[in-house]
């Protein structure tokens, strides 16, 4: 049963979330203000979180930046309709997924199992030949462990980012477009924020230090998508 934490100050909302998701399989609990969340996210073992970003005592902002200090736990956040900054704003500070407030349960239920399901099919499609995890030039990648390294130094990637990576490098050489992207990992089948694979990869190439105008890493192949290079000459 995926233990969901939704951190929303809209009691009402709470709890008809609580009821759906409980009929559906999982097991929901609910803060009501930033602190209240961050405390109960750093005491607790959740699969993922529902993240308002409008909170009394600390914005949503602020709880997730607090939460990527010391957890990769999937962040769906919940953003006021139309508002793209804050989307972008979320995206690149971590959050896994956006949903408008306005949302519909089936959608919530549908991004809510992309979300949890990541992690636990990372896990199990790990295989022998992978024991010593994937590696692309100086840039390290272990599935069992969700973790990364680029050299010595420990990659901080959210849970989608790792996924993203991950794909990249098991297909280091060749160009994956965005929706091979958005289906490996996420599996989605709706519509999405179109800009959210872009984002996430501007993060990841932050992360490991790649200039965008002339990355050493991941390159983006104008109006298809991106392919993670296996030699730092191959980059125009």
């Amino acid at each position: 049963m995926p233990n969901i934490l939704m951190i929303d100050d809209d009691v009402k909302l709470c709890r008809l979330v609580t009821e759906y998701l409980a009929a559906m399989g999982f097991s929901v609990d609910c803060a009501h203000t930033g602190p209240d969340g961050l405390r109960q996210v750093n005491g607790g073992a959740y699969d993922a979180v529902i993240l308002d970003v409008m909170l009394p005592g600390m914005d949503g902002f602020e709880v997730l930046k607090q939460i990527r200090l010391a957890s990769q736990v999937p962040v769906l956040m919940l953003t006021a309709l139309g508002d793209e900054s804050d989307r972008i704003v979320g995206l690149e500070m971590g959050a896994d997924d956006y949903l408008p407030k306005t949302f519909s349960t089936r959608e919530l239920l549908a991004r809510l199992r992309a979300v949890t399901r990541r992690g636990r099919i990372s896990a199990s499609a790990m295989t022998d030949n992978e024991s010593d995890g994937v590696r692309v030039r100086a840039l390290h990648l272990d599935p069992a462990a969700r973790r990364a390294w680029l050299g010595d130094r420990t990659l901080p990637l959210t849970a989608l980012e790792f996924d993203l990576l991950l794909c990249l490098a098991r297909a280091a050489g060749r160009v994956l477009d965005r929706d091979r992207l958005l289906d490996e990992v996420a599996g989605r089948n709706y519509d999405v924020f179109d800009r959210s694979i872009d984002v996430h990869i501007s993060s990841i190439r932050r992360k490991l230090g790649d200039d965008p105008k002339n990355p050493s890493y991941i390159k983006t192949v104008r109006s298809v998508g991106y392919v993670l290079v296996t030699q730092a000459e191959d980059v125009a």
